[in-house]
């Protein structure tokens, strides 16, 4: 499980060309959980995965990570066969779970490249996917300006939710 570029960790170490490359022969994750996951770069053969259920939950108000290469990629996942979803939650920001926040935070420069396709290109080099040039932070489609706030509605059923998805996945009763 993981959060923003932790999740990035958490969904993707289900790729199964990821797994094979750094993860002990007979080792792999029993699921994978990411909360408000940058889905916006495409990996080379990332629909193909190990089989276990990957769960991604996110706010489509965030404006710091878009939720919208996330809703791409659980069709390509799904279209592949995998057990993937999205869950999407109405006027939650990212960190929508930060429940210590209790006013949203605006982060006029805070870097975000909600806007911006990446995808690996020949020998892993990760390439702006509309330019087909080396992607860089210094890259056009990054952009300033963010906010993170907490919501509690959405906290409270993305707990609901990974508690029950476990408690599925590891037979918990």
């Amino acid at each position: 499980m993981g959060f923003s570029k932790g999740a990035v960790a958490a969904v993707y170490s289900s790729n199964e060309r990821f797994r094979k490359l750094y993860a002990a022969a007979n080792a792999q994750f029993a699921a994978h959980i990411g909360l408000y996951t940058p889905c916006n770069t495409t990996y080379r053969d990332d629909d193909k995965t190990t089989g276990k259920p990957i769960r991604l939950f996110h706010g489509i108000a965030d404006d710091y990570v878009s939720i919208v290469p996330c809703r791409a990629y659980v069709e390509r996942l799904k279209g592949a066969g995998a057990d993937a979803t999205l869950t999407e939650y109405p006027d939650a920001y990212h960190a929508y779970d930060a429940f210590l926040l209790k006013e949203p935070l605006r982060l006029p420069q805070a870097q975000t490249g909600r806007n911006c396709l990446v995808k690996e290109g020949e020998n892993g080099v990760v390439l702006n996917a509309k330019t087909e040039i080396a992607f860089t932070l210094a890259d056009p489609c990054m952009e300033r300006g963010a906010q993170v706030a907490y919501n509690a509605a959405a906290h409270q059923a993305t707990v609901k939710a990974v508690k029950e998805f476990l408690t599925a996945t590891f037979k918990l009763d």
